[in-house]
């Protein structure tokens, strides 16, 4: 994932503030590297720094504070460093991307036949950010560019090239990445998170449509290709992955997360506990909306420490990912002593989070009961558009289904129907994998529910396996 940031302002000197503490608002959708570009009288420049260690506004404030600029982005990735720059018979130009391209071996290999080299690489692959600018320098424009590599691409790519004409603003073709465009008095912005205009004085203006191009200058914006309505937008953005104050599609994560535990609670009416808590932070909106519907107290027996810990779904390696889950969650033994829990969870992605640095810790400070309900269905398919999970074997869902079959099936149908036995027994395989007294999940329908949108326009693959993009999908509808 990568979170993205851009400004062009009026003003030359006006232009920095907002670039590093807008792309320091997207910091929650990274955790290896940030970088910026930025575009003055001197021209171009490129500054990039990983962030394992420190926060984003922190590397880069003070190095470039100083720097008289009238436009630049910015990005917080997890995998690659970025931004690139290139020049090309297309002209100069800076690029930033977020998404997942699923061909980009096969693309990257195709173009080195045909002799382009490529010199930034990321853990031994090819950098996806530098594909795509090769990609869009073969273009006659860089609008054509664009289209060009989203004819090419399997997965999805959300991008903004800064160049001299402004900036051009492109949402992956399937929407399944959120880009949003912003204005104040003296500039536009766009950015991958509403979170970033509010503190900054940025009014939302909308949401750019799936494949929609936008040329974003000092004075207007241009709509180069309109896009298309059919939209597949990631329902992650809202249980997971999106930050609480933002809003996609102008629905605000918070409120979605509370009508996804009011929604949980109403399944749930049997139930008796002392308390309903969420694993922080994303858990925490679901509880809310939990303890609402139920009446069940809600409190905080987890409590994250939030300066120096990010989110565990997002280091690159489970080394990183377990360090980060076991470190940054600290339990109170006075809040869980005694007590049975109801515990919200976005998602169970491996299971091994949950257990080995949650669950344990709560049963450790005596808990009596543990009652986890994650937010979603389970994960049954790894995910084909962002980097998220990329195989089977990473999931907790295919390892109970291995377990109880005996080998890896084919068809899971089964698996992916809560009315089935099959479904049952492998609800309980987790259960007692994860050491809990009891597990439910929320339903696909429900989760749609409480998002509000029609189920054609969210992407639901990771947990259905409807709508597999990466083999291409005929846009109709302008």
């Amino acid at each position: 994932m990568s979170g993205l940031f851009g400004v062009v302002s009026k003003k030359k000197d006006s232009c920095i503030d907002s670039l590093i503490y807008g792309t320091d608002y997207q910091a929650h959708m990274g955790s290896e590297y940030g970088g910026l570009a930025v575009l003055g009288n001197n021209g171009f420049a490129r500054f990039i720094h990983r962030m394992s260690n420190a926060n984003f506004r922190d590397k880069f404030f003070e190095s470039i504070k100083n720097i008289e600029v009238h436009s630049g982005i910015g990005v917080i990735s997890d995998l690659e460093e970025q931004p690139i720059y290139m020049k090309s018979k297309v002209g100069e130009f800076c690029i930033v991307t977020s998404g997942r391209i699923v061909n980009m071996e096969e693309l990257a290999k195709e173009m080195m036949d045909a002799g382009i080299c490529f010199s930034e690489f990321s853990k031994s692959h090819v950098n996806m950010t530098e594909l795509v600018a090769r990609i869009v320098s073969t273009g006659q424009t860089i609008q054509d560019g664009i289209k060009l590599m989203f004819g090419k691409i399997k997965g999805s790519c959300s991008l903004l090239i800064l160049t001299r004409e402004g900036i051009y603003a492109a949402r992956d073709y399937f929407g399944r990445t959120a880009l949003v465009l912003g204005q104040d008095s003296e500039s536009f912005a766009v950015c991958s998170e509403t979170c970033g205009f509010a503190n900054l004085g940025y009014r939302t203006i909308r949401d750019l449509n799936p494949g929609e191009i936008l040329l974003i200058s000092d004075t207007e914006v241009k709509v180069l290709e309109p896009g298309y309505k059919e939209k597949k937008i990631c329902t992650f953005l809202w249980i997971y992955t999106g930050f609480p104050s933002s809003s996609y599609e102008g629905l605000n994560s918070e409120i979605i997360r509370e009508r996804s535990g009011k929604l949980l609670a109403k399944r749930d009416k049997g139930i008796k506990a002392d308390l309903v808590a969420g694993v922080p932070d994303s858990g925490l909106a679901h509880a809310i909306g939990y303890s609402m519907e139920s009446g069940i107290p809600f409190r905080r027996p987890l409590v994250k420490y939030t300066p120096t810990y990010g989110r565990s779904y997002a280091p690159p390696s489970q080394h990183l990912r377990d360090l980060t889950a076991r470190m940054k969650l600290i339990a109170i033994k006075e809040v869980i002593e005694g007590n049975s829990l109801i515990l919200l969870e976005d998602s169970i992605v491996r299971g091994t989070q949950l257990k080995n640095f949650t669950v344990e810790k709560i049963w450790n400070c005596g808990a009596k009961e543990i009652h986890v309900r994650p937010a979603c269905p389970p994960l049954m398919f790894p995910c084909t558009y962002c980097n998220s999970t990329r195989t089977n074997s990473e999931l907790i869902t295919r390892r109970a289904i291995r377990e109880i079959e005996g080998s890896d099936i084919e068809d899971i149908s089964e698996y992916l129907d809560p009315t089935t036995e099959k479904y049952a027994k492998m609800i309980e395989w987790i259960r007692k994998y994860l050491n809990i007294t009891s597990l439910k999940y929320q339903t696909l329908e429900d989760m749609i529910e409480a998002i509000g949108l029609p189920e054609e326009n969210l992407c639901t693959y990771c947990w259905n396996g409807k709508g597999d993009g990466c083999k291409g999908c005929k846009k109709t509808e302008k």
